[in-house]
């Protein structure tokens, strides 16, 4: 097909644009990875603070209701900062979205894909697509409750919530997830972020691949260890639902 001069500059400016415009989502997808893959790998911690003691439970909860800043505690900080983490969170799965298969033929295709060629890399795409589909639902209920019911959060009242509340199977999709999903995204950020010397790099993949191996077992051994304390604390709490913790020494209750 002929085109004019002019009809073939449009053509060219809207690929550019286009090109320009695929950029700016690639870096704002990866830049909101990261933060919510910092986030993660930080809020399961905090969170596992229920294996050293329920107090130490209890003080990093009051610690981010402002307690050891202002002397009293604001849960609508945990309600801002989960609105926060949900802006990025919809943001960075709408982004992504773009890239999933959107009908049976390209789904057919990537299948075959990774039959054929069994290329690694391609398969951790495929769990971290799966696992960000599921998140984008289990994600979004837990940012929700987290945002709707910040003043409800504490060893009894966390525990009741997974235990007594029956939500113990979304968090346990969840944490699987969650751990798969960010873990496999750090890895491929490094990857695509990062220069490597052309002739060493596929000892930093392997590298990197054993420290995203160590990481999912770490963090999964670490936090379904916290789920089970949890559950066994809702167990022996249900008689009492509702009750707040009583600090033995030294916490705000």
């Amino acid at each position: 097909m002929n085109f004019t001069r002019s009809q073939k500059g449009i053509i060219d400016y809207l690929r550019r644009h286009r090109t320009r415009a695929i950029a700016r989502l690639d870096a704002i997808q990866s830049l909101t990875g990261l933060i919510l893959g910092v986030f993660i790998m930080f809020h399961l911690l905090f969170e596992a603070s229920i294996l050293v003691s329920k107090d130490a439970m209890l003080a990093v909860s009051k610690f981010f209701e402002g307690y050891y800043f202002f002397g009293e505690t604001y849960p609508g900080i945990i309600s801002f900062l989960a609105a926060g983490i949900f802006v990025v969170f919809i943001t960075h799965a709408l982004i992504a979205m773009r890239k999933f298969p959107n009908s049976y033929r390209q789904y057919k295709i990537l299948r075959d894909h990774m039959h054929y060629f069994r290329h690694n890399d391609t398969r951790l795409w495929f769990y971290q697509a799966i696992t960000g589909f599921s998140m984008f639902f289990l994600g979004s209920v837990h940012l929700y409750m987290m945002f709707a019911m910040a003043d409800k959060i504490g060893p009894y009242a966390s525990a009741d919530r997974i235990y007594s509340d029956g939500m113990w199977p979304l968090y346990l999709l969840l944490l699987i997830s969650v751990i798969l999903h960010a873990a496999i995204g750090l890895y491929r950020l490094v990857l695509k972020w990062s220069v490597f010397d052309p002739k060493k790099r596929k000892m930093w993949r392997k590298a990197l691949k054993k420290v995203m191996t160590i990481g999912i077992v770490a963090y999964l051994l670490i936090s379904l260890g916290s789920l089970a304390v949890y559950m066994k604390v809702g167990h022996d709490h249900a008689h009492l639902y509702g009750e707040r913790y009583a600090p033995e020494q030294g916490v705000h209750p």
